[in-house]
């Protein structure tokens, strides 16, 4: 088993930043991806950022790129969400997510992890 927390959301203004950390613990070898997904009220989960670290891989949803920077310290069971210039529309509940199911990429869709963090609520302000 692996478990997931997520911790750094508040409320900020539009075009400030925030940063996100996910901390996972238990079975950390079984996997090698991480995501970012959130989920805003009435919608639908979807994938904000991953990181495969097998190869060394990163990918971006469109509404985020060049605004947000998903990192991970290499040895360490963190992967952070660095949020630059945020926007209203950017308000949900984030959460981190962890998979094995993708060798050789990115998995993008939420049915393809495995483990998933309770979510850290974040809100921008106009």
């Amino acid at each position: 088993q692996v478990q997931l927390v997520e911790s750094g959301g508040g409320l900020v203004q539009a075009g400030d930043s925030l940063r996100l950390s996910c901390a996972a613990s238990g079975r950390v070898s079984s996997y090698n991806t991480m995501g970012w997904f959130r989920q805003a009220p009435g919608k639908e989960r979807e994938f904000v950022t991953g990181i495969n670290w097998s190869v060394s891989m990163t990918h971006y949803s469109d509404s985020v790129k060049g605004r947000f920077t998903i990192s991970r310290v290499n040895g360490k069971n963190t992967v952070y969400l660095q949020m630059n210039s945020l926007k209203p529309e950017d308000t949900a509940v984030y959460y981190c997510a962890a998979t094995a199911r993708g060798p050789y990429t990115v998995v993008v869709g939420p049915e393809g992890y495995d483990y998933w963090g309770q979510g850290t609520q974040v809100t921008v302000s106009s």
